[in-house]
């Protein structure tokens, strides 16, 4: 019996479950088998993470498990290590054990990005990044530890180091994330008896001269405004020097100490990209056509952050790397995979931008939709909207309406669980207390 042809997807995030999801609704039983690659068995909702971050919805709804959504469709988990386009077969490498060759008759690629680091010293070291639910979910427990230490302390020069906070990056994740930490952190202040907002220090560093670029420059402006009037210091045309051992040193002169630095100044191709052997272009994207082939190939596909795909509403751009972008390439990704099996024509890509939304905290927002301006309250009701419409399935729909119900009744949690992070170490002191004690947390 001939078996059925294997579609083969590396990756699960916008496009990879997007894709594997309009696969599974238009492909007919025993047409094709569906393998999806990824080295987490969920799919993380990246727009909600700055309303994880600030415990606005809990941490699970914010993610998309993979094995319960694609049904139909061969999970694996693990990394590709390596592509032979000419043989058709993917090397990956599970969590443990030995790696397995597994073969395919076409291929979509969309590995995704990473967060784009430079050169800069103690950034590897002090900074994190805002692209995972784990990121998000640390930063808030960091954030609020931050506000325990500095409550707990006599020490002046310590305090004033927690209760410093950077955020490097203006684009959405930059801002949304620092205006809904911020709107957090200020909240729980009122907790603290020793602690008042005015204490901390929330830093935005941006290298041009404008943020959220996405929302227009008039909109823009009045994100601007706002986050000033709040006491955020926003740093526009500076650039992070230095953050060597928490020491923050920018490019204007200014220099002091952070416990916390966040670094959302950009994203880059999956460094399997580069080791793909597939066609690149100057920015390290895979070169693709408007069909979401790759350029020169019938049986690879690509689309998403790690592809450079031809925008032909703007001749001569290619489309932005974002979430909007990726979504409505999947569907035209997974159409054009069904018609290179049944032998159809392929369609290109073609997507009117609708606009953009942001949230900067609760009751707060900026939004640009069809040409519409909106700000204030108006935005960010357009932004839960927006999101909930767009957020997969059902069941996290609910979910996700329900926290926002609960927060309407209910404060905001400040309790902080930074322990998640090493589970062990109550344990460890336990077995070794001589070696543990200096690690080991009072109380």
């Amino acid at each position: 019996m001939t078996r059925p042809p294997r579609i083969l997807i590396v990756g699960g995030g916008y496009v990879g479950m997007y894709t594997a999801l309009r696969l599974q609704r238009r492909l007919r039983r025993g047409e094709a088998r569906v393998t999806v690659i990824d080295a987490d068995s969920y799919m993380t909702y990246q727009p909600f993470l700055p309303e994880a971050a600030a415990g606005n919805i809990e941490p699970r709804h914010v993610v998309v498990p993979l094995r319960r959504v694609l049904n139909r469709c061969e999970i694996l988990n693990g990394w590709v290590v390596g592509i032979d386009p000419d043989a058709r077969t993917v090397e990956m490498r599970p969590h443990s054990g030995p790696p397995r060759m597994i073969d395919y008759d076409l291929l979509v690629f969309a590995p995704g990005s990473v967060s784009r680091l430079l050169p800069i010293p103690g950034l590897a070291e002090c900074g994190i990044g805002f692209k995972s639910v784990e990121e998000a979910i640390h930063l808030r427990n960091h954030v609020l530890a931050q506000l325990d230490l500095a409550a707990s302390t006599t020490d002046e020069e310590i305090r004033s180091r927690a209760l410093s906070f950077v955020f490097v990056g203006g684009g959405y994740a930059g801002v949304e994330a620092l205006a809904e930490l911020e709107d957090m952190a200020r909240d729980a202040c009122r907790f603290f008896p020793s602690l008042h907002p005015g204490d901390m220090r929330w830093v935005l560093v941006e290298a041009t001269e404008r943020i959220l670029p996405e929302v227009g420059p008039e909109m823009g402006r009045w994100t601007l405004e706002q986050l000033r009037s709040r006491g955020i210091e926003v740093r526009l045309g500076t650039r992070l020097e230095s953050a060597e051992k928490g020491h923050i040193v920018l490019d204007d002169g200014t220099e002091f100490d952070s416990s916390t630095l966040v670094w959302t100044a950009g994203v880059k191709p999956h460094p399997l990209v580069k080791a793909s052997g597939l066609p690149l272009d100057d920015r390290g994207r895979i070169k693709a056509t408007a069909a979401l082939t790759v350029d020169g190939s019938s049986t690879v596909f690509t689309a998403g952050d790690c592809a450079a795909v031809p925008d032909l509403t703007k001749p001569g751009q290619m489309c932005a790397p974002n979430a909007q972008h990726a979504v409505r390439q999947a569907r035209t990704l997974a159409d054009n995979v069904v018609a290179t099996l049944r032998g159809g024509e392929l369609t290109k890509y073609r997507h009117a931008y609708a606009g953009s939304v942001a949230s900067l905290g609760l009751h707060k927002g900026v939004a640009q939709i069809y040409g519409v301006k909106l700000r204030g309250f108006p935005a960010w009701f357009m932004h839960r909207t927006y999101h909930l419409s767009r957020v997969p399935t059902f069941n996290r729909k609910v979910r996700v309406l329900i926290d926002w119900t609960l927060a309407l009744f209910f404060r905001r949690e400040i309790t902080s669980l930074g322990q998640l992070a090493h589970p062990r170490q109550e344990f460890e002191f336990a077995a070794r207390p001589e070696k543990a004690a200096e690690a080991r947390p009072a109380g």
